[in-house]
């Protein structure tokens, strides 16, 4: 088992499925650290428009901490584990691997979006990127069609029992 783990969320429904396998391989009332980053966009990138202003990224900042919060929250009374939360701006992979290093992660837990082809290469794979840096032990909770098919599952792992 393991002391503390990272699990990086970006407010979707399949980042949150990495939250059933982190609380099932932490050590009893040890720490899970939830992240959440806001990246800005380059100018060169005409794919997604720039904020508007400093205004926008600091409610994003706000969101994205009272979405955590809310799964703090939650982990905490159903899990009774010490839980941190991050928001940081930047780019996710490097905030994703810095953090594991400053903070002396043993593990990071995510899930992969399942994109590929054209998607893949416009967006690229902070979960690759993760990879490739490999600050510590990465494990990768599948992407779409894997999720899709655990759901129809009479017990899929969100289903199971865990011990506190």
């Amino acid at each position: 088992m393991f002391k503390h783990i990272l699990v990086p969320l970006d407010g979707s429904a399949l980042a949150e499925k990495a939250l059933d396998y982190a609380v099932q391989i932490v050590a009893p009332k040890r720490r899970i650290t939830l992240i959440s980053i806001i990246e800005i966009p380059d100018v060169a990138n005409t794919f997604h428009p720039l904020p508007a202003n400093l205004t926008m990224v600091e409610d994003n900042l706000a969101s994205a901490r009272d979405y955590l919060n809310r799964i703090a929250d939650e982990l905490r009374k159903t899990h009774h584990l010490r839980i941190n939360i991050e928001v940081k701006v930047g780019k996710p992979a490097d905030v994703i691997t810095e953090l594991a290093e400053t903070e002396f992660v043993d593990a990071i837990v995510m899930s992969t979006h399942g994109r590929n082809g054209i998607e893949r290469f416009i967006f690229g794979s902070v979960t690759q990127k993760v990879l490739n840096a490999m600050p510590c032990p990465v494990l990768v909770v599948p992407g779409k069609e894997t999720i899709k098919s655990a759901e129809k599952e009479p017990f899929g792992l969100s289903q199971v029992p865990t011990t506190s």
